[in-house]
């Protein structure tokens, strides 16, 4: 299906990190050198490797860009100024630096996972405040792979919430800072999409890397279960949760999976085979309402794919209970997390609503096994037709950036439910997904995106299609 330029250049990534394709489709793609130091993380590791600039460079213009425009978006919560001008310096003495996937690259880290000598928060005024002795397997492979870790990103308490705000500081959309970045992964895609780092970790429960990778208008992966190591928290949220990648670039998220999940063919963009596509654009309830251009995103995705040569067929997803399944888990879904916190009582009264309905779902017994075995037989006979599907990633823009942890739990719950509806089934079954931007809400002026999804084992062809529908951007 692929013409030859798109079949040949995906399969060649030159040394300075760009792309035949990116060349050929846009001539005054400037090579890696010329790049500034804010530029796609391919290339900036490129250039470190290849000695024009050094890792002090990278970093230090990182934090001055922390420091010039965090204040305005409050993506970050802890940022290692001191520490990583540090490390850049010590990797810039080693002798290894061609080995290194991303050398030099600063990178976010979201605050509920391990960061050697920062407390590990989960966004909750309940967590400890010792220093987590050792990094998590996630951080320490970005180190190893030369990644430098400029800070740690905010996200709502326990990670339960689509919106992001902690201890009276609003996380901010920077397409619009009138609105959330969404959650729980919400300073992880502000902190790209403002351009503070080129990729940052994230974690996904319900949604929580796409959602917030579809409010900022940035690319978002959920890889599916043990492909990254997880780990999240006292049980990866009943083991919803899976690491993975926020980024400015299709490419740019591949390379940084690739070093989470140790398998470098997933940083190898390809186009794919010919795929079989379904378009589903209805939501798994019908209580819910789906902004039109949301729906339009999903079908612009599913255009561009047939114009790549797909076959792409309107279905309608097999959601069965899904949207029950995701009601029964999400309020025990931290129950974990909030048994393992120091200090229970300082939780927020929204979570501890959440939790209490939870503690008592799990009382009565209604969280069965057997329900999402239901909903994901319904999926595997589904994608015995096709490869992947799309869907919108949203079904509204965005919440408005205000207190929401000061608000009811009420409230808390419909404004969560009512715009991010589409992602969770992705995390009851364990397969991957992500979102794909796809333009601008002509009315709201926020992105639009597409998700994509696929059975297990499909992240490089989410990787490669979604990499054909960017380019065609």
């Amino acid at each position: 299906m692929h013409d030859d330029l798109t079949a040949v250049a995906w399969e060649s990534v030159d040394d300075d990190g760009v792309t035949d394709a990116e060349v050929a489709m846009n001539p005054s793609h400037p090579p890696a050198d010329e790049y500034p130091i804010g530029g796609p993380a391919a290339a900036l590791a490129a250039r470190v490797r290849a000695g024009t600039i050094t890792p002090i460079d990278v970093v230090t213009e990182a934090l001055t860009r922390i420091s010039s425009e965090n204040r305005k978006i409050n993506a970050f919560t802890v940022v290692r100024a001191e520490q990583a001008r540090a490390e850049a310096l010590e990797l810039a003495a080693r002798d290894d630096l061609d080995e290194l996937p991303l050398a030099g690259v600063p990178v976010a880290v979201k605050q509920n996972i391990a960061v050697a000598g920062v407390p590990m928060r989960a966004g909750s005024a309940g967590s400890s405040t010792q220093p987590e002795p050792a990094d998590h397997p996630v951080v320490a492979r970005l180190r190893a792979a030369g990644a430098i870790v400029v800070g740690v990103t905010a996200m709502p308490e326990l990670g339960l919430w689509a919106t992001t705000d902690e201890d009276g500081t609003v996380t901010r959309n920077p397409r619009d800072v009138g609105r959330t970045a969404g959650g729980s992964s919400g300073g992880a895609a502000a902190a790209v999409a403002a351009g503070l780092v080129p990729i940052a970790h994230g974690n996904d429960g319900l949604g929580s890397i796409r959602v917030p990778a579809a409010a900022c208008g940035v690319f978002g992966i959920k890889p599916g279960r043990q492909v990254v190591p997880a780990g999240i928290g006292a049980d990866s949220w009943a083991g919803m949760a899976e690491n993975g990648v926020l980024a400015t670039t299709v490419s740019d998220a591949a390379l940084a999976l690739s070093v989470l999940a140790g398998r470098s063919d997933l940083a190898e963009l390809r186009a794919p085979q010919r795929l079989r596509i379904g378009l589903a654009v209805a939501p798994p309830s019908r209580l819910v309402r789906v902004d039109r251009h949301w729906t339009a995103a999903a079908r612009t995705a599913g255009a561009r794919a047939a114009a790549a040569g797909h076959l792409v067929e309107p279905v309608e997803l097999p959601y069965g209970d899904t949207a029950l399944a995701m009601a029964l888990r999400w309020p025990s879904a931290g129950l974990a997390d909030a048994a393992a916190l120091p200090h229970p009582e300082l939780l927020q009264r929204r979570t501890k609503r959440h939790l209490a309905l939870g503690r008592l779902i799990r009382r009565l017994g209604l969280v069965r096994p057997n329900q999402v075995d239901r909903i994901e037989a319904g999926l595997v006979d589904f994608f015995e037709n096709f490869d992947v599907v799309i869907t919108p990633t949203l079904a509204a823009p965005p919440p408005k950036a205000k207190q929401w942890s000061g608000r009811g739990w009420t409230a808390n719950v419909l404004a969560s439910a009512r715009y991010a509806p589409f992602t969770g089934v992705w995390n009851l079954v364990g397969w991957p997904a992500a979102s794909v931007p796809m333009g601008t809400h002509p009315e709201a002026h926020t992105p639009l995106a597409a998700q994509l999804a696929g059975p297990p084992g499909s992240e490089a062809t989410l990787l490669g299609l979604a990499a054909q529908l960017e380019l065609t951007n």
